[in-house]
């Protein structure tokens, strides 16, 4: 491996964590999470193998979406702290090798931003064009509203000119006009004075909402959107023109062909990541049904990439779980086996749920989950919390459910907060997943816990260049309930097994193209087994169990020192003998 080539795309291997600062860690006692909190817990970030902080929004906001009604892209918001913090934050986090990326929320703002006040004052108003607006009243849109339960329409008629404004969010989150050049400077503003501060790139928020802008039907007045793939290649530049190693992250649930277009080419990038919405909801639907076929047909159909470009994978995120991917029988087989009641779905089309409540507790069957997210080609992403084990709390309406306070310890709010509990920003869990049975203080003296399970997964990606930069191969073999996959990159393979399966299983393979004499050795565990004169072996794998093998060969590639195949007091283990 080229170290120049890890370093300078630090996120082909990089290990993301998104950060609710909100509900991480309050310091000065008011109930709200803080700047300073996230940076007094850098520590424990860089312990767990996390290389790269995603912030969720942390500007000045009205609330009323939990920071994506954006009020000023240049601010923060008061409650977090101030720019000081951030930039301390920024400093402490580079300074242990990690970077930080921060939410781009592109696609609208808060209707109490200065635009949008200035906008709807008048019809002849400079900012009237930073939005979109329509004289006749609009047709029936409430099919293409993004809540449902909260909106009927994707227009409102504002009082004050009498015009309709277009909103495919909530009617307090007016869209964007990005047809109008004006917007599309002041955006790369945005990301030209958030770079100076010292970020590392962005998640671009609602890209989906971007390419419907393209299609014109609601922008006939303005001439529509025409080419937000030039949008995005045009940031993509600017952005690298100010920081080189800067990385764009987008939210794109959408079929893997649109999201190839996305990531632009070689020669004319536009999306560094993409979420892999399609593997993520494959991966459901595979574990509902104890067969590995879905998530493996989605990974064979994953499209190539640009070389410098690299998918995120994700089990969890800060949104809902969303299904739409999949069709309506196949979403309902998911809602059966993990959202069986109606309060933990969401808008027909998604769960409120955390991974360890919808395996009702299963220590063997969620490790196996996480140890598949770290080894499926591409970048993990992990959701604040995942790493213990935090569950969600059904009882706080809609997405907000899995947005609760981080859980330190079983003391007072979970360590997270000294204020009363009525004056937290979030209910604390409660129950079989509240900070009594599930936090990092425990954790952390348990060998066996979960939180050090994830940091030897953390820790081994960041070891196995393949799983990052090689691309993926399906093996055959007659075990529908075995997802066997292999990495290769530069003549060295890793090979991954998990039984998504509660019974054990034997699984044999067959790896033609190596060498006679080669091994495989475990990397999760201390062991090694050799293929035989037909290059074939039978591995054996518990219920949920789980195996990472690297292909040793007798000369070249894959010969690696032992500390490889030494579990350093992880309490991670193979899931299989």
């Amino acid at each position: 491996m080229r170290i120049a080539d890890t370093s300078d795309l630090w996120w082909k291997q990089a290990v993301v964590y998104c950060v609710d600062i909100e509900r991480f860690l309050d310091t000065d006692g008011n109930g709200t999470g803080d700047i300073a909190g996230l940076a007094e817990r850098v520590d424990y970030l860089a312990e767990l193998g996390v290389t790269c902080l995603w912030l969720m929004p942390f500007y000045p906001t009205p609330n009323r979406d939990d920071g994506y009604d954006v009020q000023d892209f240049y601010g923060i918001d008061h409650r977090l702290g101030s720019f000081g913090d951030l930039v301390e934050l920024v400093r402490t986090a580079q300074d242990r090798g990690l970077r930080v990326i921060a939410d781009l929320v592109v696609n609208h703002t808060s209707d109490q931003h200065p635009w949008f006040q200035a906008a709807r004052s008048s019809t002849d108003n400079p900012f009237r064009d930073y939005y979109v607006w329509r004289a006749e009243e609009p047709p029936d849109t409430s099919e293409k509203a993004v809540f449902p339960d909260k909106e009927d329409s994707i227009w409102t008629r504002d009082d004050v000119t009498g015009q309709w404004y277009l909103h495919r969010f909530y009617r307090h989150q007016p869209d964007l006009n990005l047809a109008n050049p004006k917007v599309r400077d002041e955006i790369a503003k945005v990301v030209g004075f958030w770079l100076h501060l010292g970020l590392d790139g962005f998640r671009v928020d609602g890209i989906p909402q971007l390419l419907t802008l393209s299609q014109g039907d609601d922008f006939e007045n303005q001439g529509g959107f025409t080419d937000p793939h030039g949008f995005l290649r045009s940031l993509r530049k600017f952005m690298n023109r100010r920081n080189g190693r800067a990385a764009l992250l987008g939210e794109v649930n959408l079929p893997y062909q649109q999201q190839l277009e996305l990531f632009g080419t070689d020669d004319a990038g536009e999306l560094t990541m993409i979420f892999d919405f399609v593997a993520m909801q494959n991966l459901y639907l595979s574990l509902a049904r104890q067969d590995a076929g879905p998530l493996a047909t989605a990974l064979r159909n994953r499209p190539r990439i640009p070389q410098d470009a690299q998918w995120a994978n994700f089990v969890r995120n800060h949104d809902e779980l969303t299904l739409d991917q999949l069709s309506e029988s196949e979403r309902q087989e998911v809602f059966a086996a993990f959202g069986p009641e109606e309060g933990m779905q969401i808008y027909g089309r998604g769960l409120r749920r955390r991974l360890p409540p919808m395996l009702e507790g299963d220590e063997q069957r969620i490790r196996m989950v996480y140890s598949l997210l770290f080894s499926l080609p591409g970048t993990p992403v992990v959701y604040y919390g995942e790493e213990i084990g935090m569950g969600e709390n059904l009882a706080v309406e809609g997405r907000m459910a899995v947005r609760t306070p981080m859980q330190w310890t079983s003391g007072r709010n979970g360590g997270f907060s000294a204020a009363d509990p009525e004056a937290l920003s979030a209910p604390v869990v409660e129950g079989e997943f509240g900070p009594a049975n599930v936090n990092v203080a425990a954790a952390r003296r348990a060998p066996d816990s979960l939180l050090n399970f994830v940091t030897h997964l953390a820790r081994r990606y960041r070891e196995c260049s393949e799983l990052a930069w090689g691309g993926v191969e399906i093996l055959d073999q007659p075990r529908p309930e075995v997802l066997a996959h292999r990495c290769s990159w530069e003549g060295s393979s890793i090979v991954a097994l998990h039984n998504l399966g509660a019974s054990p299983t034997k699984v044999p393979l067959r790896l033609p193209d190596e060498e006679e004499g080669a091994e495989l050795v475990d990397l999760l565990a201390d062991g090694t087994c050799a293929l035989d004169g037909d290059s074939a072996v039978e591995l054996g794998l518990e219920g949920y169990g789980y195996r990472w093998l690297r292909v040793r060969r007798p000369h070249g590639p894959g010969t690696l020192p032992d500390v490889m195949t030494t579990v350093a007091g992880s309490g991670g283990g193979s899931g299989g003998g």
